[in-house]
């Protein structure tokens, strides 16, 4: 499955479609339960592949851990309804070793059922072959609102250990919503290497200032199953920094700015 995502991240299919808006609500948090790819007479399904949704009232974002080679792959856009479904139309995505920043858009039938929603992909272009592409979810989302509730992109990753502080040259985006959080990262190493890490998990405020998150799945194995205790300071309804203060005293400070259609 690891090179499907890969290519579905990167070849991203164009079309034209009819903006007639349906009678359906797609804001929420998902989980999918399995996905199957066809390709002519060729079938594959998976239900090991662990995938989070969330739809703001504007985003899109997804995360996925790939439990066969521990790769992740994760991708953020602005959606729009259809007459049939939805347009995700993606700005950024990464996958393993790769990565997309050129805009694309993917057409999905949705069929909303009692536990969540099947979203169909009927004309994926995967290694120039089209593909049908059925993934079902289910409904996780909390009766939860923050001020986070939205769609970040981070201006400012950086760490500083008494007066030593180090910038870190990362590409990194982060969804607050119903309770859920998902981020997703790609940095390049010294040796032009490109690398993806993602995390997903649920999140609760403490006051206007504290904030934890527990994280559920990520490629970062020493993070998994744990509950982090941020710092934050809301700058505005745009723009927001959290701390991570470590066991050694060293700090892991991000600064976000929200995203706008």
């Amino acid at each position: 499955m690891k090179a499907f995502f890969a290519a579905s991240l990167l070849l991203l299919s164009g079309f034209n479609s009819s903006h007639d808006e349906v009678n359906i609500s797609m804001p929420g948090v998902y989980k999918m339960l399995f996905q199957s790819v066809k390709n002519g007479n060729l079938y594959n399904s998976s239900t090991s592949l662990k995938q989070l949704k969330i739809y703001t009232n504007e985003y899109m974002m997804y995360a996925n851990f790939n439990t066969a080679d521990s790769s992740g792959s994760f991708g953020i856009g602005t959606y729009s309804l259809t007459k049939d479904g939805v347009i995700e139309n993606v700005i950024y995505s990464a996958s393993d070793t790769a990565r997309n920043e050129k805009p694309g858009s993917f057409k999905l039938v949705i069929k909303k059922t009692a536990r969540g929603y099947k979203q169909i992909i009927p004309n994926m272009q995967i290694q120039g072959q089209k593909n049908i592409v059925t993934e079902e979810y289910v409904s996780v989302g909390k009766a939860y609102k923050s001020a986070l509730d939205g769609a970040w992109k981070a201006t400012k990753v950086y760490s500083e250990m008494g007066s030593v502080t180090k910038v870190n040259n990362i590409i990194q985006f982060k969804t607050y919503y119903a309770g859920h959080v998902i981020w997703g990262h790609s940095y390049t190493d010294s040796v032009s290497k490109i690398h993806t890490g993602i995390g997903f998990g649920t999140f609760k405020m403490k006051g206007n200032n504290k904030l934890t998150e527990s994280m559920m799945v990520s490629t970062y194995p020493e993070v998994i199953g744990q509950n982090f205790d941020i710092d934050i300071k809301i700058n505005g309804s745009n723009e927001f920094t959290q701390t991570i203060i470590n066991k050694d005293g060293s700090k892991d400070i991000e600064v976000y700015q929200r995203l706008k259609k």
